[in-house]
Order: structure tokens, then C-alpha cells, then sequence
């Protein structure tokens, strides 16, 4: 920028919500600009790791928000939002660790190529060390608002700490909204289903709740959904039940993965059969005497700190609306939401879009104008609907990670150097899910993708 350019941003202060990877991301990239005066960062409960810290006895208790655009959830969550993570027993990471870590931070020696839950949050608990002394601990924030005064908005704070009771107000010149997208479980408007529900409040539960196979022994169960976690939960189940699993799939699973778990893949549910205790699918078929339900339907995404913003943020919970590049708030640019997006590698996801925020509000690059922004958005709204931040190809998440890279890198990068996808990261994205199911079949042993069988070529592309 030239020196008779007026800045953009007045930034000195700024909050992050959340001490998740995104968040301790966000904390390292901006600390790297040295252009701002402080950052703090508010985490409400006793560890770092989001998700991932898997405490059983978690500091702050998550509350389901009281939204009738939540539908169904609300009525059946009951006492299960008492657990905080949804990481469950027996979980591995569904990419490799090449794909998955950080880019300042290795995995130790030896860790397995999709590594455990205990192992991720170990690697998590080391990469925060280094702005370890920015968190505050223990602090939930409830309220967000949004100060304007000319073309300039600041943001009034209000949290909570559960050590003392305490209310704590402040106003900083930025937030970074990293509380993740995995607390608000989505349960669809199935017929009857809220019938079904209030009849046999205990046959239903969403993947949220989920932590062993256990209780599911010898159960009649079905599971709803086949993304990672309901082929995995299914598997589980299906490995301690004489009863086949049921997996009610919208589109079919691929035939490798059914094949290795075994399950019999049926329709969706077309209604709930209160009296039957029962499923009518939509071919017609019917099973009674269900014993359990499983959803593995998602999350909705909602900020119930953001009152003021959440109505224009927030429709079905499919998205958040009025994003430029799924970051920055079109209206506030001072407020940006890191790792919205799915189907995506998302810790080097965050670092990218770090890096951008971070630069943009020390005044090395300048965002287009609202009008530009406002185009963005309504076009990915045109072409993804309410489902704004789904990555549709292996190689979708690469490109916009490097379009994020460029971006930074032609700008007077003064910070921390963002990822870049390779040839080699392209191939990684293509080849995970074969490289998953064959780390799962031969014992969940393997720490390459070479011991798997897995060698990367120059001309892969053309063998595709």
C-alpha cells in the first residue's frame, strides 16, 4: 500500500472466541503481523483443542439455543448437551496427517497416518503452547454487539467466567468467531418423527451423543446418514450386534466401504410408525420394533452471542449468510468466522484464511468494495443454495487455500507464511478415502501412505 493511502482498519485490539485449532491459528497469524496491540482469546472451557478436548467433565455445559428455526432439535436434546464434544470412543481422523496438521508442526515420529482422538489432542495441547498466555480459561461469551460509528464498527464483548460468576465487558476493534460448527446437532422434519420422539424419547439420539457401541449390543438399530461419522458409528455397531445395522442413505455408499462394514444400506426414511415403534422407508418398505435411531445428519451453524446479527447471519442453519470468501462478515469486516467449510482439510484451511484477515486488518491488502463483496456472496448463494460452504471436489478446498496463498504472498507480507497445495497435496485429497478404508482393513496399524501401497506419480492426474 502507498504511503498516501488512507488505511483501511484501525485494529489494535481484537478477541477470539474460541481456543480451537482455528482459534490458536488465528491467534499465531495475527500475532505475527506485529501490528496489533493485543489479542485475547476466550475459551470456555478448562483445556484447549474445541472438539477435540474430550473432558469428561467439561467446565461450561453447551446449551441448545430456544430458535423454532432449530425445529425438531430442540425437542429432543434433553440432558445429552451436557457433553461438549462430539468426538466419540474409537475415533480416528478420516484424512491423513500430511493433509491434517499444521503447517509450523509436525506430528511425532511414528504417529499413525490417520491418528487417534487422544493423539490429535495432544498434538493440539503442544501447538497452543505458543500463545498459551492469551487464553483465558473458564470464560463463555454470551453477547456480541456490534458499536458503529461512521464507516467504522467496533464490538462490545460481554462474557461470563464460570471461576468466579463474573460478568466481563470490553470493546474490542476486531473478533475472530472460531467456535466451531459441532454443537447443534440437525435432526430432519421426518413425518411423525416429534410424535415418535415424545412416545419413545430413548430410541432416538443423534451422532453428537455417541461414544461406544456398547449400549447398542444385539439393538435393531439404524443409523441415518453416510458421510464419515455414519459409516463409521455403523461399523461400530455392527461389529458387537448379531442384528445387521441398518445405514438409510440418501445417495448410495461407495461399494468398497459398504462392503467392508457390512451393513445392509436401505432408503430414506419416509415416516415414523409411533404405534409400530417402527420405519416406513420411501420404497415402501417397513421395520417395527426399532430399538435405536441414530442421525448422523450434520450440524446446524448458530451464534447465539450474535442477537443483533444472528437473524441476518443465520436462515436454516445450513450456512452463514452475507460471508465474503465464507470469512469476512460483508457488513463488518471487522468480524470473520475461520473453518466454516466441510468436506475440507480444516486446520490448514484456518492458517490460510488467517493469513488474509490478519493482513487485511494490519492494512496489507484491501478487500474489493461491498458491492464486489455483496456479489460473491449472492453468487455462491445462487450456486450452493443454503448449503453455502460444502467444497464439492477433492480439489476444491486446494484451489481456494492457494487463491487465499496468492493473494497474501502478492501483498507486503510482512506475517506468517500461509499453506500451499502442492501436486502432491492435490494427489493426498484424491487418494484419502481409498488410503482411509485400507488403513482401517489392515489394522489400523500403518503411519505412510506408502506402507499402504500408496506412491505418488507426476502423471497421476492423467490415470484418474
Amino acid at each position: 500500500m502507498s504511503p498516501s493511502a488512507v488505511p483501511q482498519f484501525h485494529v489494535k485490539k481484537i478477541a477470539i472466541i474460541g481456543a480451537g485449532p482455528s482459534g490458536l491459528s488465528a491467534a499465531k497469524y495475527l500475532r505475527a503481523q506485529n501490528s496489533f496491540d493485543s489479542i485475547v482469546i476466550f475459551e470456555q472451557q478448562k483445556e484447549t483443542g474445541g472438539i477435540w478436548n474430550c473432558s469428561k467433565h467439561p467446565l461450561v455445559s453447551t446449551t441448545i439455543p430456544k430458535d423454532d428455526r432449530l425445529k425438531l432439535t430442540n425437542n429432543f436434546i434433553g440432558d445429552s448437551s451436557s457433553t461438549l464434544s462430539p468426538i466419540y470412543d474409537q475415533l480416528y481422523a478420516n484424512i491423513p496427517i500430511p493433509m491434517m496438521r499444521f503447517s509450523d508442526q509436525h506430528f511425532p515420529q511414528g504417529t499413525l497416518l490417520f491418528p487417534s482422538r487422544e493423539v490429535i489432542q495432544a498434538y493440539l495441547l503442544t501447538y497452543a503452547q505458543e500463545v498459551m498466555s492469551l487464553i483465558k480459561f473458564g470464560v463463555e461469551v454470551q453477547q456480541l454487539e456490534p458499536l458503529c460509528e461512521g464507516t467504522r464498527t467496533t464490538w462490545a464483548l460481554e462474557a461470563k467466567s464460570a471461576h468466579d460468576n463474573q460478568t466481563i465487558r470490553n470493546t474490542y476493534d476486531a473478533v475472530v468467531v472460531a467456535t466451531g460448527h459441532y454443537s447443534v446437532p440437525f435432526i430432519p422434519d421426518v413425518k411423525n418423527i416429534k410424535e415418535f420422539m415424545d412416545t419413545h424419547p430413548s430410541i432416538t439420539s443423534h451422532s453428537r451423543d455417541y461414544r461406544s457401541p456398547t449400549s447398542f449390543k444385539d439393538k435393531k438399530t439404524i443409523v441415518v446418514g453416510n458421510g464419515a461419522s455414519g459409516t463409521d458409528i455403523a461399523l461400530q455397531i455392527n461389529r458387537v450386534s448379531h442384528r445387521k445395522t441398518m445405514v438409510s442413505v440418501r445417495s448410495p455408499t461407495p461399494q468398497p466401504r459398504l462392503a467392508y462394514m457390512a451393513c445392509e444400506e436401505v432408503p430414506e426414511i419416509e415416516e415414523f410408525l409411533v404405534d409400530q415403534r417402527g420405519i416406513r422407508f420411501k420404497d415402501g418398505r417397513i421395520e417395527t420394533e426399532i430399538d435405536a435411531v441414530i442421525f448422523c445428519t450434520g450440524f446446524l451453524y448458530d451464534y447465539p452471542f450474535l442477537r443483533d446479527l444472528n437473524k441476518k447471519l443465520i436462515t436454516t442453519g445450513g450456512g452463514v449468510h452475507g460471508l465474503y470468501k465464507h470469512i469476512f462478515c460483508i457488513d463488518h469486516p471487522t468480524l470473520v468466522f475461520p473453518a466454516l467449510n466441510v468436506k475440507t482439510a480444516p486446520w490448514p484451511l484456518s492458517e490460510a484464511q488467517a493469513a488474509l484477515f490478519s493482513a487485511v486488518w494490519s492494512n496489507n491488502i484491501q478487500l474489493p468494495s461491498k458491492d464486489r463483496m455483496q456479489e460473491w456472496a449472492k453468487k455462491l448463494y445462487e450456486d450452493e443454495g443454503e448449503q453455502l460452504h460444502i467444497f464439492r471436489t477433492s480439489s476444491s478446498d486446494g484451489l481456494y487455500i492457494n487463491e487465499l496463498y496468492d493473494w497474501v504472498m502478492k501483498s507486503h507480507h510482512k506475517g506468517k507464511e500461509p499453506p500451499f497445495c502442492t501436486d502432491i497435496s492435490f494427489w493426498q485429497k484424491h487418494i484419502f478415502p481409498q488410503a482411509k478404508l485400507k488403513f482401517e482393513k489392515d489394522g489400523y496399524k500403518a503411519t505412510s501412505l506408502e506402507e499402504l501401497g500408496f506412491y505418488y506419480e507426476e502423471d497421476w492426474r492423467t490415470k484418474v
